[in-house]
């Protein structure tokens, strides 16, 4: 935590994104994710772009003691929100475009919504196959298309009548990766030809609408830095209309939000699912 010119204690939005992101859209993708890549008992495995710690942290408990599980990103304060979960999970400072490993050092690499904002997603990826050992799986989960979540989809629509473009394209950032013939275009022009995109079913759930656009305005990614405050006030206000519909007895805000899982296997290895 740091603290404002006032005196207050204010949270990192890394500290946000663990209090409300996490729970609300992303804790149920670790296992799953790491279910994708076949982690098992007693392998080491990385997780590019780890932010605080779902995907590495759930890798670390399949491994077991005999494993290691690398958590690695290029932000600070999610590693040091990360750290503070788990002492099994080595947590690193570095980027996907340039892992700072030797070659085939991991049985399973895998990364868990980064992919859609990394410079350059085929250096990545070649960057990701470098590091398999032969045989080793890879396994990476990106937003599926916008439309197919409605609630993000109401919010979008509503940004852009509230402030145009440049507010409401921020938004739609996380999701320009939701198509399985762009995600497979760029695996092929990585070299990662037998690469398989699958359609996984998946929920967001806050609160309540308020908990939902006061979370948005935290995260630094999207909206954080776009609105003042009058602008957030207009948009909390029209958002109680606008996302109406997905509001459940309880009060909370829940909607589907489906994951597209990006899997291959490194060839030489036992089962290879990749053309040399």
């Amino acid at each position: 935590m740091s603290k404002s010119e006032k005196g207050r204690v204010t949270r990192s939005p890394a500290e946000v994104y663990e209090e409300f992101f996490v729970p609300a859209l992303f804790q149920q993708w670790g296992r799953r994710v790491a279910a994708e890549a076949g982690i098992e008992p007693g392998e080491r495995v990385l997780d590019v772009a780890c932010g605080t710690g779902v995907l590495a942290c759930a890798a670390a408990e399949i491994v077991g003691p005999g494993g290691a599980v690398v958590g690695l990103d290029p932000n600070e304060e999610m590693l040091a929100v990360a750290r503070r979960k788990s002492a099994r999970v080595e947590w690193q400072v570095g980027r996907a475009e340039a892992l700072p490993f030797p070659d085939e050092s991991f049985d399973a690499v895998v990364s868990q919504f980064g992919f859609m904002f990394f410079e350059d997603r085929r250096a990545a990826l070649r960057e990701m196959l470098r590091v398999l050992r032969p045989g080793g799986r890879l396994a990476v989960a990106v937003c599926d298309a916008l439309e197919h979540s409605p609630g993000y989809a109401a919010l979008a629509e509503l940004l852009q009548r509230l402030f145009g473009d440049s507010v409401a394209d921020a938004f739609r950032a996380p999701f320009v990766l939701g198509d399985p013939e762009l995600l497979l275009t760029i695996c092929r022009e990585a070299e990662v030809a037998e690469a398989k995109v699958m359609q996984h079913l998946g929920t967001v759930r806050f609160a309540s609408i308020k908990s939902m656009i006061s979370t948005e305005r935290a995260c630094v990614w999207t909206l954080g830095g776009m609105l003042d405050d009058a602008q957030f006030e207009l948009l909390q206000k029209e958002a109680e209309q606008a996302l109406r519909a997905f509001v459940t007895t309880d009060g909370a805000v829940a909607f589907a939000m489906p994951t597209l899982i990006v899997t291959a296997t490194k060839p030489g290895g036992t089962e290879s699912a990749w053309v040399s």
